[in-house]
């Protein structure tokens, strides 16, 4: 196993990683969500290496400064999910359990599925089952909280709005949903950098691309975690993901708390993500 990890390379992009805690510890590779990074997970990690636990936190692609492909192409699910097998291999790791928040959730949803000898676990927070959450918009209001998933798929139009003020907009836009001021402020600082807010658009924009190629059932023993505070994801696909896990399922509830759960509420999702990865 090489130690200390601070980087790795596929296809001609570097991404940064965070790599900590007991270098011999069980692995845990942090996934982040929309339009965050890394740093997302600083509450949680601390407890994980309490637990024994070794974490890889990677800047996914679109946020690492070089890992930023230019066209949406380069941000299907395909890709994404690749780029975690890539970790994986510049770690010298044949598996590692995957916890995935928002975003993150749908890679580690997919790697499962797909790749089901690369997970030892799974912890998916926020978003249920893609299959879940796509029969949500039709049972549920699910598809008006995701109205913004459509605006995205608009060329250059979101950019213009969502930099208003030099990002106070999207600023403003994330503490009203729940993020505390300072991530949020820390958050659009990052995506500042020329073709940083559009790489992490493009992963929506991405999406009708993948529409060919479904997440199937997931085998993986898994863990669901989803506040009933989310404005962004409903009970409905939540509730509709059980049958798409065969194998062990989980599913914890979070109450009082927002889309935002490893900020908020980092000690209570590092304790559940502890006790799931050692079963």
């Amino acid at each position: 196993m090489l130690e200390g990890v601070d980087s790795f390379t596929r296809s001609g992009l570097t991404f940064d990683v965070r790599d900590a805690g007991p270098a011999d510890g069980e692995p845990v590779v942090l996934l982040h969500g929309f339009p965050q990074h890394a740093g997302s997970w600083d509450r949680v990690v601390p407890v994980l290496h309490e637990a024994g636990l070794r974490t890889l936190a990677p800047d996914q692609r679109g946020y690492s400064p070089g890992a930023r492909p230019t066209g949406r192409r380069s941000y299907v699910v395909r890709e994404l999910v690749d780029d975690v097998r890539a970790l994986l291999d510049a770690a010298g790791l044949e598996r590692a359990h995957v916890v995935g928040h928002d975003w993150g959730a749908m890679v580690a949803w997919a790697i499962a599925a797909w790749h089901p000898d690369r997970v030892a676990s799974l912890t998916a927070v926020s978003v249920p089952h893609p299959a879940a959450f796509t029969k949500s918009f039709v049972t549920s209001t699910q598809g008006l909280k995701s109205a913004y998933m459509a605006f995205f798929q608009l060329p250059v139009v979101p950019e213009k709005l969502l930099t208003r003020g030099n990002g106070a907009f999207l600023a403003d836009l994330l503490v009203r949903a729940g993020l505390p001021r300072a991530d949020a402020a820390d958050t659009v600082a990052r995506l500042r950098p020329a073709g940083a807010l559009t790489a992490a658009l493009d992963w929506y924009r991405a999406l009708p691309l993948g529409a060919s190629d479904p997440v199937g059932r997931v085998a993986v023993r898994t863990l669901h975690v989803w506040s009933d505070r989310d404005g962004f994801l409903g009970r409905a696909g939540t509730e509709a993901t059980a049958p798409y896990v065969t194998g062990d399922y989980r599913l914890e509830v979070l109450p009082g708390v927002t889309h935002w759960v490893p900020e908020t509420a980092g000690d209570r999702l590092g304790a559940l993500v502890a006790e799931h990865v050692r079963g």
